[in-house]
């Protein structure tokens, strides 16, 4: 239970996620990160069960270095999409399921991307997203502030006021919001 957003921008991408860590109505933290960078090009922001989600993003920047030291180039941001879905996949089919769904957001030779990888193993992707029980409200707020073009400050502002606003109503979700942006020139420091 948490609310977590990620948006496209002309300049880069934004990440967006409460601090509340709830153990069922039981409000078990009030200052968890829930963002995590891959590299310093692609980041993940994490909804469901933490012990999985950390599991899974420890587990994703080791084979992505893997990955990258293999073939000798960093992965793009759908390919990092795709390799944690990957590994989500056999979780399931394992009957060994990763109770998440990751938003992975970064920028890469093709410019700004936003993925969300669900717990089943599927991958979509759209301008901005949202996961988490406070999503449907999130997505409200992004559906009436989101445009194409909109630069990285405007996108913090908006992921922000997407996530203050599911606090609002969202018991899963709360106290504070954190707020992570990568730039489109981040990717060439991955190279």
């Amino acid at each position: 239970m948490t609310t977590t957003i990620g948006i496209t921008c002309s300049d880069g991408v934004v990440l967006a996620a409460d601090k509340r860590a709830s153990k069922g109505f039981f409000v078990g933290s009030k200052a968890v990160n829930k963002l995590f960078m891959l590299d310093d090009a692609t980041a993940v922001a994490i909804a469901g069960q933490m012990s999985d989600a950390e599991y899974l993003v420890n587990l994703a920047k080791a084979e992505r270095r893997l990955i990258t030291l293999r073939r000798g180039y960093p992965l793009s941001v759908h390919e990092s999409a795709r390799l944690i879905s990957n590994i989500v996949y056999n979780g399931m089919k394992s009957y060994n399921p990763f109770y998440v769904e990751l938003v992975v957001a970064g920028v890469d030779g093709e410019g700004p991307h936003v993925y969300t990888a669900d717990m089943s193993g599927a991958i979509t992707s759209e301008p901005f997203m949202a996961s988490g029980s406070g999503s449907p409200l999130a997505y409200g707020v992004m559906e009436q502030g989101f445009r194409l073009g909109l630069n990285l400050d405007a996108g913090k502002q908006l992921a922000e006021q997407a996530v203050r606003a599911a606090m609002e109503r969202d018991p899963g979700s709360g106290n504070g919001v954190d707020v992570l942006a990568v730039r489109n020139d981040a990717w060439r420091e991955v190279a």
